[in-house]
This record gives C-alpha cells, sequence and structure tokens, in this order.
C-alpha cells in the first residue's frame, strides 16, 4: 500500500511537493504494490537527480532504498546482480576489498544501482569506458500488468534500450547485473594542471588520452582572456597498494546558507581561492574518494545554494561546436553573475550507449550549479538551453528542471520509442512538462 503523503524534494532543492511514498522491503512486495495501484506510480532511488525526474507529485512513489542486496557475485571474473536499491557506496564497500571496482562512476556514490541505469549516469572516463549502461549485462524489470522481464542486448532488446537512460518509465527495475572492472589499488595516481583559457583546457584534454579520468573545474565568472580559467585534474588506478574503502562523510551543513551570501562578489572570492590553492596543483597518490566524490565529504551540501535550492544546466556540444559554444555559455554565466562554487567541463567520447535516450555525445560537456535568483535565473537557464540547441547538442534530464517541451523533443527525438514501451501506471512530473 502507498503510505500517507510526505513531502519529497529532488537534490537542487526545488519544486519538492507531496507524494504518496512506500518503501517496500522485498521485491514481491514492491511488484504487488505496483500491479495493486490504482493511481499514476514513479519508482525512485535515493532522490540524487537535481530536477523533476523523480518526482511525481500529488501522485505516488515507490522507493526501492530498502531492496538493497546483493544477490550474487562471481569475483572471479568481476560480475555481479544485486537489487536495485543498492547504492554505489555500498558497492563499493563490498567490490573494492576483492580487487574490483564500478566501471563508470558519477560525482557522487550515493546513487542507486536502478537511479544510475535509469539516468545512464556517466563519470570522468567517459572517453574510454562510455556510460554506466554499456556496462549493464542484464535487468529485471517488474510491469504492473504482473509481468516480470527480463532484459539484455540480446533479449527484450527494445525494452533494454528503453529502459537504459528511460528515466525510470518502462517499470519498475527490481535488480541489475553489472561487469566490474579489476584494479590492485584503491588509490589513483592524479596530476591537476592550472588552466589559463578555454584553449588551454582544449589542448590539455587532447594531450591527456593516456589518462583514464580527466575532468576541469572552471571558473564561470572569469570573462574575456580568461574565459575557462581553472583547474584541470587527471588520473589514472595506482598498481599495486591498498585495497581499501572509504568512509562516511567528514563534515555537514546544518542549515540553508541565507540568500544574501550568495552572490556574484563571494562567487568571485570563492573561486579565486579556490584556483590559488598552492596544495591542489602537481602530481600526487590520493585515495579514490576525494578524487571522485569530493562533494560527498560533506553531508547536505546542497544547502549552501540557500532556502530557495539551485538549478543544474548539464549539456554537451558535439567537437565541432564545442569551442565557440563554451564560450558562449560560460559568457553567460559571467554575463549574469549568477555564477557557481563547482562548473565542471571534460570532453566526452564516441562509445555508443545502448540506451535510447543516454544524454552523453561525442564532444564537450558543461555542467554549472546556479543558485535559484528567480526570474533571472529562468532566463539564463533558457539563453543556455538556446544555445546548445543551436549547437546541435542536448540538456541532461537527471539535472534538468525547466526545458521546455519543444527543446526536449528535439534533444530526443526516440522519446516516443520510450513513451511507447512506457508503463501505462508509471509517470513523472518531468515526463508531464515535456512528453505529454
Amino acid at each position: 500500500m502507498l503510505d500517507e503523503k510526505e513531502c519529497v524534494e529532488p537534490w537542487g532543492r526545488l519544486l519538492g511537493g507531496a507524494h504518496a511514498i512506500t518503501t517496500p522491503p522485498f521485491q514481491c512486495d514492491a511488484r504487488e504494490i505496483l500491479a495493486a495501484t490504482q493511481r499514476k506510480v514513479l519508482p525512485i532511488g535515493a532522490a540524487r537527480s537535481y530536477g523533476d525526474v523523480c518526482l511525481n507529485r500529488d501522485a505516488g512513489l515507490i522507493c526501492t532504498t530498502r531492496l538493497d542486496r546483493l544477490i550474487s557475485a562471481d569475483w572471479v571474473n568481476g560480475v555481479i546482480r544485486a537489487e536495485a536499491g543498492l547504492t554505489l557506496d555500498a558497492l563499493l564497500k563490498i567490490a573494492i576489498p576483492r580487487g574490483w571496482y564500478p566501471p563508470v562512476l558519477p560525482g557522487t556514490k550515493f546513487v542507486t544501482l536502478g537511479g544510475a541505469v535509469a539516468n545512464d549516469v556517466h563519470g570522468k572516463n567517459h572517453e574510454s569506458a562510455g556510460t554506466f549502461g554499456c556496462h549493464v549485462r542484464r535487468l529485471g524489470l517488474a510491469r504492473s500488468d504482473g509481468a516480470l522481464v527480463e532484459l539484455s542486448e540480446t533479449e527484450n532488446t527494445e525494452f533494454f534500450a528503453a529502459t537504459i537512460g528511460g528515466l525510470g518509465l518502462t517499470g519498475l527495475i527490481l535488480w541489475v547485473e553489472l561487469q566490474l572492472k579489476p584494479v590492485t589499488s584503491s588509490h589513483i595516481d592524479t596530476e591537476t594542471l592550472e588552466v589559463a583559457d578555454l584553449d588551454e583546457f582544449f589542448r590539455l584534454a587532447e594531450a591527456s588520452s593516456d589518462w583514464d579520468y580527466t575532468v576541469a573545474w572552471v571558473d564561470c565568472l572569469a570573462s574575456g582572456k580568461a574565459l575557462g580559467r581553472g583547474l584541470f585534474m587527471r588520473g589514472r588506478h595506482a598498481e599495486g597498494g591498498p585495497l581499501r574503502s572509504h568512509g562516511e562523510p567528514h563534515l555537514s551543513v546544518p542549515l540553508a546558507v541565507p540568500s544574501w551570501l550568495l552572490n556574484g562578489a563571494t562567487m568571485s572570492a570563492f573561486n579565486a581561492a579556490y584556483r590559488a590553492r598552492p596544495w591542489a596543483k602537481g602530481r600526487r597518490l590520493v585515495h579514490y574518494d576525494p578524487f571522485f566524490h569530493p562533494l560527498d565529504f560533506v553531508s547536505n551540501w546542497n544547502r549552501l545554494y540557500g532556502r530557495r535550492g539551485f538549478y543544474q544546466h548539464q549539456s554537451v556540444v558535439p567537437h565541432q561546436a564545442a569551442p565557440a559554444t563554451l564560450r558562449r555559455l560560460l559568457g553567460l554565466t559571467a554575463e549574469h553573475r549568477e555564477g557557481s562554487f563547482l562548473t565542471v567541463l571534460k570532453l566526452f567520447g564516441d562509445r555508443r550507449s545502448p540506451g535510447l535516450m543516454s544524454f552523453p555525445m561525442p564532444g564537450a560537456t558543461l555542467a554549472v550549479d546556479i543558485a535559484n535568483q528567480g526570474e533571472s535565473t529562468q532566463k539564463l537557464l533558457r539563453a543556455m538551453t538556446d544555445a546548445t540547441l543551436e549547437a546541435g547538442g542536448r540538456v541532461y534530464p537527471a539535472k534538468d528542471a525547466t526545458m521546455s517541451a519543444d527543446a526536449f523533443r528535439r534533444f530526443y527525438p526516440d522519446w516516443q520509442k520510450v513513451e511507447a514501451l512506457r508503463d501505462p501506471k508509471i509517470m513523472s512530473d518531468f515526463w508531464r512538462r515535456v512528453a505529454r
């Protein structure tokens, strides 16, 4: 049964609202709830999506966080099958001591396997590894008619393609079978280099093809000749050493930061100090956790953007259009003075995801967190979406809260194939906004 209503909000702390939510403890319970419900429901994991893909306001949510068991593991070949509610955090604790590692990790480890599939997450190694969905071997999917369907690239292939990156709309993902990658150390050999401008970013990115992981932090308020300045980070798995998993978050943000602190001057000061840290540059050996998940050390870091929450714009544009479009996008954030503590830039490779609506494409991707300042922020986001459209790129649904239906349909022309396979009892606020 769906429990009494409670407020659920996404990670961006925007658009939250009342939901009838249930958190079943066993797969059979989850299947029974999906089959018996008379209302529209949405399966969710940890609700780490920034926008409304994890919301179904005034309707129902089936939360999978108690479906978090390891079903089977082949530690010789690195193949695991686990329930969809298992987090990457929990998987790392299980796999690292045994010499195995998730092949793709997003910026936070506190997402569930089901959420990683539904949003087809990507990491710092997209150029070599592709998306999370590239490493999914099989899926178990429950439909509201009571059917339990196994999906793979050779079995129920249409549903497999629609479910990877399908935003949880094709059914309730019960379990995920994943191919892991072998490692001999829990440490990462890293190098951090200062970047003077956008041209230097592209030069460093091209010169770093022999590094597994690459990403840049950018001062999004810099302008003129300094546009694109920041820090370029690259890493590869160390050879030999300890195989230790990580600890828990060390810090916490207890309350939302006052909105008056979130302005261009404070952002500029923070970015200057962050870029100037002398200990941040150079080559060193670090544990994987601070390299892949620096923000996970701070619980509730999303409160840093104030009580009104924040948006994130993440887009990707093709290589040919990337230099001009990134200058335009970064120029917009500098012009509007609605910058960010966290602006990330990296290149995507050409490994194709099996998912119909996977976000990455060969090109460059920019992610910018922007505190919610009302209409001025909405205007900035619309301008950034328009620039992405003109360049032939796309915006990431997992981070979005504002794109129009017209923009979405142009970004993702295969959306109708997902709609055709959508479970009739499943709906989300995002899908109502862009596809109905």
